[in-house]
């Protein structure tokens, strides 16, 4: 069975972000939540957490999965990043958007879409995830809670707990969330262009673009 912390969403608890941390650290599968919806991660580079994410999906290999970034220093490190994508993503973030990015030779190739070779990667403005980012100290691997035969991810934690509790390592509590998906934006030519229209505003891009 997992661990169920409830953590303050504006002022999260040091003790048990630090636990959290530390549990991700020794291979788990967890729940948590974002600034659009609950999701599940795991640390960047655990492959067997990373398979165990993808079973409970029942994701085929097309899905292209997000590292979850604590900021703009380490998107660079996986992904290639002119100037004025740079100042695109500086300006759009902490916040609810996906970038899809080409990834650097460095980035294993499961983590990047088979056929184009990008890699999504997101920084949310959302001071749980801020905080246990922080205390990893690298990103997470990371995809919306929904699960297979439903159309929106879970976001009431009392379900997820009765659902999820047998199926992960650590379910966290950081309130009711939202069911929209965050705006994807593909950044791998010069012009933005908008994959998906979600929680984030389209306006400001197209007024920065």
């Amino acid at each position: 069975m997992g661990q169920y912390f409830e953590i303050h969403k504006d002022n999260p608890q040091s003790r048990l972000i630090d636990k959290a941390a530390s549990i991700l650290r020794q291979g788990a599968v967890v729940v948590y939540p974002t600034d659009s919806c609950y999701a599940l991660g795991c640390l960047v580079g655990d492959k067997a957490a990373m398979d165990r994410i993808i079973r409970l999906r029942q994701l085929d290999d097309r899905h292209n999965m997000t590292l979850v970034c604590r900021d703009l220093s380490e998107i660079s490190s996986f992904a290639r990043l002119g100037n004025v994508h740079f100042r695109l993503i500086k300006s759009l973030t902490p916040g609810a958007y996906t970038f899809l990015l080409k990834a650097t030779k460095d980035v294993p190739r499961r983590l990047q879409h088979p056929k184009r070779k990008t890699i999504g990667l997101r920084i949310p403005d959302n001071n749980i995830v801020s905080a246990l980012l922080e205390s990893l100290g690298k990103p997470m691997l990371s995809t919306s809670l929904i699960l297979p035969g439903d159309e929106l991810p879970m976001n009431d934690p009392e379900s997820i707990k009765e659902r999820m509790i047998n199926e992960v390592d650590l379910i966290i509590d950081g309130g009711n969330g939202g069911i929209s998906a965050t705006t994807v934006l593909d950044l791998t030519q010069d012009d933005p262009l908008v994959v998906r229209e979600g929680l984030g505003d389209i306006s400001k891009i197209l007024d920065l673009s």
